[in-house]
């Protein structure tokens, strides 16, 4: 990792900060995108640009080719800007599945789309996209964000097969990442079964390392104990 250029989306989030972090422990230049207003201040080797709509494709080319303009290159990217809603389909609100769609789908296809070209010069480029364990089979409640979260998964394969041989492109399917919000929107569950924000951590930054150089268009379960 040591001077790679990562792009981490989603960076203020319980797990964008987490990689971010790990990331820039392992030396690498890191700039973080959010749609939050940037929290911490600029280092040599780290930036946060904030107030980043990566649903309008054209935020998102500005704001990666600004990224590429400060350190020269970009290596990697990691997709973890998204959303979560738990709403019953017949009496839910359609709206919630472009909701769905908008941050889970539509910012990983703007971020990298306004990544490969910079991406395909680096030797050893890198996406790494978040999809879900439920999106597998979608369970009550979870209709609109599955649907979403499969679409991250067709569209890893599909840019997986475009670019092989240029970029590995490859998705973590967690289940329940133990987060402060998750923890208090289920108080009953056992946490020590799901997966941490470390733990995924530790598997993204080995999909983008040099380790990692012959694993693409793979979906990766990340689940934890359970």
């Amino acid at each position: 990792m040591d001077g790679k250029v990562v792009i981490v989306t989603g960076a203020s989030g319980a797990l964008g900060s987490v990689v971010t972090e790990a990331a820039v422990a392992r030396r690498a230049r890191v700039a973080g995108l959010d749609h939050a207003a940037a929290k911490i201040p600029a280092t040599a080797n780290r930036i946060e640009l904030g107030g980043v709509d990566l649903c309008d494709a054209t935020e998102a080319k500005k704001a990666i080719d600004a990224v590429v303009s400060r350190f020269g290159r970009l290596d990697a990217l990691v997709n973890i800007a998204g959303g979560f809603a738990f709403e019953a389909i017949a009496e839910g609100d359609p709206s919630t599945w472009q909701r769905m769609y908008a941050l889970n789908v539509l910012t990983a296809l703007n971020a990298s789309r306004a990544a490969i070209p910079h991406l395909a010069a680096s030797g050893s480029a890198r996406i790494v996209n978040i999809g879900a364990i439920g999106a597998r089979q979608a369970g009550p409640g979870m209709g609109a964000y599955a649907a979403s979260k499969a679409g991250v998964h067709r569209l890893t394969e599909a840019l997986a097969a475009e670019w092989k041989g240029k970029i590995t492109v490859n998705a973590v399917l967690p289940s329940i990442i133990d987060t402060a919000a998750n923890r208090a929107s289920m108080p009953n569950a056992d946490f020590e079964k799901w997966v941490t924000p470390q733990e995924l951590a530790e598997v993204i930054l080995f999909l983008i390392s040099d380790a990692a150089s012959a694993v693409t268009g793979a979906l990766l379960p990340v689940s934890g104990r359970m």
